[in-house]
């Protein structure tokens, strides 16, 4: 059982030991399995938890790593996320891709 973390969060860490996973040491992670797999109840609480300011500003500041475009779309609706800004991180992506395969 972990005592910081919700029950219902147990789930989206089946490859490790829920029971260690502390939100002091691991917020970067837990915040990216909810937004990337998490569920409804996921989300309300880490909205509750953070709120959508702060919410907000670690995607931005992660330029909305870890999120495939999709997920990125969804929470630029949901967090208001400038257009512009998500626009821009899908393209870098592509532009790495790109110059991968010599395009």
């Amino acid at each position: 059982m972990n005592r910081e973390l919700p029950d219902h969060l147990k789930d989206l860490f089946w490859d490790r030991d829920f029971g260690s996973i502390t939100w002091a040491s691991h917020r970067d992670l837990v915040i990216s399995r909810i937004l990337s797999c998490g569920t409804y109840e996921d989300i309300r609480w880490l909205l509750r938890k953070l709120g959508a300011d702060e919410l907000r500003s670690w995607m931005t500041a992660r330029r909305g790593r870890g999120l495939e475009a999709r997920q990125l779309r969804f929470w630029e609706v949901i967090l208001d996320l400038p257009e512009g800004e998500v626009d821009a991180w899908l393209e870098e992506r592509d532009g790495i891709w790109d110059r991968r395969v010599g395009r």
